[in-house]
């Protein structure tokens, strides 16, 4: 009868034996796999493929899938790609569309375009089949592109603008918001260098092909295919409303230039009052003076008592006549 501890360690050594039979037969699994799918990964290549937390799964499909594909990726590429942080099943889908539509891409280029954050599956799918985009976009906030002829006609146009993705401009290249911003200021320099709005809205196709002209797509990861305009609307005069606007603050400033001159009219004229009281004022010191010169003159002997009367007299014929003259002139409000 065995000992309880040798039963133990048989059950121990069991368990071990049976967990290591099933990882075994995980990576032999996957091994044999590749094996008969032309694609030969190394056992013990596998093995250490999770030492090095590396999914051996992913690494031994997508092997697999670029040797059915005609594509010859080593392991060592596919492993390093990702310890890198990519995304190993788009590069290698991203080559076999690539390859398919007779579009080159070579590994290294696609690594690049993947750990770029770019998502080269959709940018070779872009190549393959161009996309569409709306000129501008719904998520703008705006529905058409707004621009004024030289008569000062408002225009509003849409546009769709048809891209393909350039693969050799994808690092680096700016995005689709440039290529839609480039559009939009070459639609809006199209308008405004018409003479009249009437000439676009006979001819749309003239916009599209100045705009084509400038070569919108330098400096992008696209290439522009074709622009065209799927709708022109008359807007608001904003000529008219320009010179309206400009008469309205002509007739402001106009206003307040001649408030300011009745201001200071007013003003003046409260000056000029102000002085003539200050004269008045004047007048009656002066005149206060003149019985105290008079005095003055009696006590130096220089004015006579026959001297006063005699002055006495003529400023009272002065008063007579003053009066005479005032009872004779006709009253202004009778007729």
């Amino acid at each position: 009868m065995p000992s309880p501890v040798v039963i133990v360690v048989f059950i121990v050594g069991g368990i071990i034996a049976l967990v290591l039979l099933v990882l075994a037969g995980q990576y032999v699994s996957l091994w044999f796999q590749a094996l008969l799918s032309g694609a030969r990964v190394g056992l013990i290549d596998l093995v250490m493929m999770r030492f090095r937390k590396v999914r051996p799964q992913e690494i031994v499909f997508n092997r697999i899938s670029a040797k059915k594909a005609g594509l010859e990726i080593s392991t060592n590429s596919l492993e390093a790609h990702f310890l890198a942080g990519g995304r190993v099943t788009n590069v290698v889908r991203a080559m076999i569309a690539a390859d398919k539509a007779g579009i080159e891409l070579p590994w290294d280029r696609a690594t690049a375009i993947d750990l770029a954050g770019r998502d080269i599956l959709e940018a070779v799918r872009t190549s393959v089949d161009p996309k569409v985009i709306d000129c501008p976009q719904a998520s703008s906030g705006k529905t058409t592109i707004d621009a004024v002829a030289k008569d000062g006609i408002q225009l509003r146009a849409k546009a769709r603008v048809t891209v393909r993705a350039n693969l050799a401009r994808l690092i680096g290249g700016a995005t689709e918001e440039t290529v839609i911003a480039r559009v939009g200021e070459g639609i809006v320099s199209a308008i405004g260098s018409a003479n009249s709005h009437k000439e676009v809205l006979e001819n749309p196709d003239k916009i599209s092909k100045a705009v084509l002209a400038k070569g919108l797509d330098a400096g992008t990861a696209f290439e522009i295919l074709s622009i065209d305009i799927a709708d022109v609307d008359v807007g608001q005069n904003i000529g008219a409303k320009l010179q309206a606007d400009q008469a309205e603050a002509d007739k402001a400033r106009y206003q307040a230039e001649a408030e300011k001159r009745r201001a200071m009219a007013i003003a003046q004229a409260a000056e000029y009052k102000a002085e003539i009281e200050k004269n008045r004022a004047l007048v009656v010191l002066a005149e206060a003076e003149v019985p105290k010169a008079i005095a003055a003159s009696f006590r130096d002997g220089h004015l006579g008592i026959m001297d006063f009367y005699r002055m006495k007299n003529v400023l009272a014929d002065t008063a007579m006549r003053e009066a005479i003259a005032r009872d004779d002139k006709p009253d202004s409000t009778t007729t």
